[in-house]
């Protein structure tokens, strides 16, 4: 299966990427983490995205383009892959288009997750990160430490992330209404889009994504159609 997974920030796309690749067994495609490896190679591309990314830009269509094009030639995305992060506008989803058609593929499914704004301002401004180890990360009302600004892992300081902030969030938010939203209708009318609700446990989100991508190609009014994935 080649599937695109899309959704606003704080949706949980990250954490159910991995969870949704896994059970598929097919390859978790992830842009951030491709930009990462390519800055730690110092490959041409690395060094393009990295020195937009220290001057706090946007990286290029055109090299994000060329960083996923890169990596679904690989051999281990012949069995399938879920693409996590791109395509975030029309221009790159018209691209994705253009490379899958030249290997003669093409995608099998957009799942979307939904959420409504309020839960998603509350999930990321609430969120505290460990000083010492980011991987420790709490939640003022869902996860709240021991004792207030204290990592009751390993007794860092938590903070909160200048992203994580509500008035970036709002800003996130509206990037994404703008840019990425749109990818969605251009996937409705290839009659490939499911949606489900990102509210609730990780699990039965998981449960929901997998029984969306289990129900059959989805036709352009977002409805199910009778064909199987």
């Amino acid at each position: 299966m080649r599937i695109l997974l899309i959704g606003p920030p704080g949706a949980g796309k990250g954490t159910q990427a991995v969870r949704i690749a896994a059970h598929l067994s097919i390859q978790h495609v992830s842009t951030g983490d491709l930009f990462r490896e390519h800055i730690e190679q110092g490959t041409e591309l690395g060094r393009n995205a990295r020195s937009h990314l220290r001057a706090g830009l946007l990286v290029p269509d055109e090299v994000t383009i060329g960083v996923v094009e890169e990596r679904l030639a690989h051999p281990d995305t012949g069995r399938g892959f879920l693409l996590d992060g791109f395509p975030r506008n029309r221009v790159q989803a018209e691209a994705l288009d253009g490379i899958l058609a030249g290997s003669k593929s093409r995608l099998d499914a957009v799942l979307g997750l939904e959420i409504p704004e309020a839960q998603v301002v509350s999930r990321i401004a609430g969120r505290r990160v460990c000083r010492r180890d980011r991987e420790h990360i709490f939640h003022v009302d869902h996860r709240p430490p021991e004792a207030a600004g204290t990592c009751d892992v390993c007794g860092g300081e938590l903070y909160q992330r200048d992203d994580d902030r509500e008035a970036t969030v709002r800003r996130r938010l509206e990037v994404y209404h703008s840019e990425t939203a749109p990818v969605i209708d251009h996937y409705r009318v290839q009659g490939l889009v499911a949606t489900i609700s990102a509210l609730g446990q990780v699990q039965e989100v998981l449960d929901r994504a997998l029984a969306a991508l289990g129900q059959g190609r989805m036709n352009a009014s977002g409805t199910s159609g009778r064909r199987p994935l």
